[in-house]
């Protein structure tokens, strides 16, 4: 936050504190705003892809898939979540996707601080039961600066190093 003033327009430095809220590493490019706490951040910080999803028991919990069916067809299922920037435990809810390995988190409130490469950790509701956990998705920031694009001159959202 400090020393961003120095590669940014002036009167955009003077609108901060500023935070990072992507990345894009093949084109060497740091966007950041001054708006996270804003409603144009309030899906992104409320919903995101995860990968990697791993079960302790080796297969989703029951409820997740829908046991009526030959088909892989998933549920919305609650939990209870921890998200590794964070104390806090968290409510909302997963829709796993295709195989299983992937899926979708809608959170019941905003979150501060969800990062690509940060995992979340699900608990069985009300009895923090460790059931598995998956990784934030780098998808989950690319979504919403293809979302925002023009909203925002660019000269006020990335940072070249």
């Amino acid at each position: 936050r400090k020393g961003i003033g120095k590669v940014m327009f002036p009167l955009a430095t003077a609108h901060g504190p500023w935070y990072v809220v992507a990345k894009d590493q093949e084109r060497d490019i740091v966007y950041v705003s001054n708006r996270y706490d804003e409603d144009d951040f309030a899906r992104a910080r409320s919903e995101f892809e995860l990968e990697d999803i791993k079960w302790i028991s080796g297969t989703p919990p029951l409820g997740v898939k829908d046991s009526a069916t030959e088909e892989t067809e998933w549920n919305e299922v609650r939990f209870d979540m921890k998200i590794r920037h964070g104390p806090k435990i968290v409510q909302g809810t997963l829709m796993l996707n295709g195989d299983g390995s992937t899926g979708n988190v809608r959170l019941d409130n905003k979150d501060g601080g969800l990062a690509p490469g940060q995992y979340v950790v699900f608990y069985q509701i009300g009895t923090l039961e460790c059931l598995g956990a998956g990784v934030i998705s780098e998808k989950h920031w690319a979504k919403f600066l293809q979302t925002h694009q023009n909203e925002v001159p660019e000269e006020e959202l990335k940072v070249k190093r």
